[in-house]
């Protein structure tokens, strides 16, 4: 199950592989160290005043089937250049996986993007409040306000043909410190002759976390896959 922060920057990464102003992927990924399946459904829609962004993922596991949903809202009002800008961060996080409970969070802060010229190369960092109602800690206190650092980033290379893509999110539940990363790594197969018109994508990821899950420790955890941009 992925708990992912993909912000502004990296759907412009996904716009700007689709040719398209609005950017939707699904991507399905098969965990090898854990034996489950995952798929992720990936919307980007910008307007007038900043974008939209939400995904949806399902874990297909043999022995409970969860989701896990992020929804996600920035409001682009200061540019310091043409490729650097501002935004006010708004999302909500929740979801669940058998028994276990995801817990559900609204966020708000501030990221800041940039891109290259081309869009080739797409960063963010953002910098939020976490709220995790209903969350205490072993003594019965409240343990609602968290904070949340993301960075995202999307690289497009070998003249087309490759994107490296990914995030990192670090955050407290309470006294508890949480870190995830996923990198993702994509062969784009509508660079080979006479596919031009299969927006299809082959590769994977890999995630790395610590604290996550209900999992203590640092674990490495590959996953192989595929994407189409539609």
């Amino acid at each position: 199950m992925k708990k992912n922060t993909f912000t502004l920057l990296l759907a412009v990464l996904l716009a700007s592989v689709a040719s398209k102003a609005e950017a939707q992927n699904l991507q399905v990924l098969y965990d090898t160290e854990r034996g489950c399946v995952t798929s992720t459904l990936e919307m980007f829609r910008p307007d007038a005043f900043g974008s939209t962004f939400y995904f949806v993922d399902l874990d297909f596991n043999p022995r409970a089937i969860g989701a896990y949903t992020e929804i996600a809202r920035e409001l682009c009002f200061w540019q310091d250049t043409d490729w650097n800008w501002l935004s006010v961060h708004l999302e909500f996080d929740g979801g669940l996986a058998g028994a276990y409970s995801f817990n559900n969070a609204w966020l708000g802060g501030l990221t800041y993007s940039g891109h290259s010229a081309d869009f080739s190369k797409t960063w963010s960092l953002s910098a939020m409040y976490k709220a995790i109602p209903g969350l205490k800690d072993l003594q019965g206190k409240c343990r609602m306000h968290n904070f949340q650092l993301t960075g995202v980033w999307g690289i497009g290379f070998a003249n087309g043909w490759c994107s490296f893509s990914g995030f990192a999110d670090l955050w407290s539940e309470g006294s508890t410190l949480i870190f995830l990363s996923e990198p993702q790594l994509w062969v784009n197969l509508n660079k080979v002759s006479g596919w031009e018109n299969i927006p299809l994508s082959i590769g994977g990821e890999v995630e790395l976390s610590h604290n996550f899950g209900g999992f203590d420790g640092f674990y490495v955890r590959p996953a192989l896959g595929a994407k189409w941009i539609f």
